[in-house]
């Protein structure tokens, strides 16, 4: 037990002091935004159509999907209208419907939810007429006041990939903020985990190609968690802290399994254990997890996997378009 204790807090403490890249150190922890979207008591009292509205906590992608699909222009417009904040979050509706409900926020944002530290997703490219779609999920520290350093990489890495590759730059969950104990352990991925299936669920229903996940850091956990819920076709992995799982195999996916790190990188001092839900398991770039690694010796830092001019973005891009 001796052994065992000392991995345990040389993981906690490595993981508490180095695990952060970005905010002030805080010893408290993050509630997980939960619940349906603002509006829903309007949306499901509304009978306008002549029938009850899908509960938005209940109804999977494909039957909010199916809903619309049997709506006139008309009736699809008077929902966006009269119900903004659900038609704007609720996966399976038709994108150019979201875009609209959510336009005061932004330019094709697909998902906005101004609760807490708000949720945000934003569309770099053509969506509905994409051949190829990718998803970013960032790590720690990402929130609506904070989104534009994923947008960012959302946009080099669409520009890199061409024009049939829309990119969706997906901060869907409650991050950790600021180095506490979020951090070192699964419970914000895991909910996190549930709304990325979820979205990917509405992706699909939405009729858009399966997408690649690209995950940074602690997103590489929920992507993790996620893996077996999703139908994404690649799931990359960068500056990962470990995937709560023992190998690709465990990830229970028919996705293609990619890693990289920098030589660079801080991940790489922080211990791959999991004891106690604390620490998130092997590296997904070690020989026996079962990853394709890619290049990454000229990657500057743990946040400059997308950086124009790298070989993780030219290589990213070949993943999300297709070519590797």
């Amino acid at each position: 037990m001796g052994r065992l204790r000392k991995t345990l807090i040389t993981a906690l403490l490595t993981t508490l002091l180095l695990g952060s890249t970005a905010g002030p150190a805080s010893a408290g922890t993050e509630n997980p935004l939960s619940g349906p979207p603002p509006g829903t008591e309007a949306w499901l009292a509304d009978d306008s159509l002549g029938r009850e509205l899908p509960d938005p906590t209940t109804a999977g992608p494909s039957e909010v999907a199916t809903l619309f699909a049997g709506l006139t222009d008309a009736q699809q417009q008077k929902l966006v209208e009269d119900h903004p904040t659900v038609v704007g979050n609720l996966d399976g509706v038709p994108v150019h419907l979201r875009y609209q409900a959510n336009a005061p926020a932004g330019d094709q944002v697909l998902a906005y939810d101004p609760r807490g530290r708000g949720l945000i997703a934003q569309v770099v490219g053509d969506l509905e007429n994409a051949a190829h779609v990718a998803v970013i999920v960032p790590g720690s520290d990402i929130d609506i006041s904070t989104f534009d350093r994923t947008a960012r990489q959302a946009a080099d890495l669409q520009e890199e990939a061409g024009d049939d590759t829309a990119v969706i730059a997906w901060a869907g969950y409650t991050t950790p903020s600021g180095i506490g104990l979020d951090l070192a352990t699964g419970r914000l991925a895991e909910t996190g985990a549930e709304r990325l299936a979820r979205f990917t669920d509405g992706l699909d229903a939405a009729g858009l190609p399966d997408p690649s996940l690209f995950c940074h850091s602690y997103g590489s956990v929920v992507c993790g968690l996620a893996a077996s819920g999703t139908d994404a076709s690649d799931i990359v992995v960068m500056g990962s802290p470990g995937m709560r799982a023992d190998d690709a195999a465990a990830l229970g996916t028919d996705a293609r399994v990619w890693a990289a790190k920098s030589p660079d990188d801080w991940i790489d001092r922080v211990p791959n254990v999991e004891v106690l839900n604390l620490g998130h398991g092997a590296d997904p770039t070690s020989p026996g997890f079962g990853a394709t690694v890619l290049p990454a010796d000229d990657v500057p830092s743990h946040d400059e996997y997308f950086a124009p001019g790298t070989s993780t973005l030219t290589a990213f891009a070949a993943i999300a378009d297709g070519d590797l």
